[in-house]
């Protein structure tokens, strides 16, 4: 028996790597809290709840991700301008 927190941030993280979206799809995540045991584990939670912390994790890994993205093109563009000057 898995935490709670281990399904939400399981199903972000499979969903990002497997379509790249920021939207999660209904029936994706459905499929994963029939098939992954969530709904076993944690009889009482409903899908609708599930769905809307998974959407919550899914959000914050893309924002975290674009904000690393912004920060390594600022650190390359930094040392770019570094390394043009006489």
């Amino acid at each position: 028996m898995g935490r709670r927190i281990d399904y939400i941030e399981m199903a972000a993280t499979e969903y990002l790597q497997e379509t790249g979206k920021s939207e999660l799809d209904s029936l994706w995540i459905a499929e994963f809290f029939q098939d992954y045991g969530e709904l076993n584990d944690f009889p009482r939670h409903n899908l609708v709840d599930f769905y809307a912390l998974v959407q919550k994790a899914l959000t914050i890994k893309i924002e975290k991700a674009e904000k690393l993205a912004r920060l390594q093109q600022d650190k390359s563009n930094r040392s770019a301008k570094i390394q043009r000057k006489p």
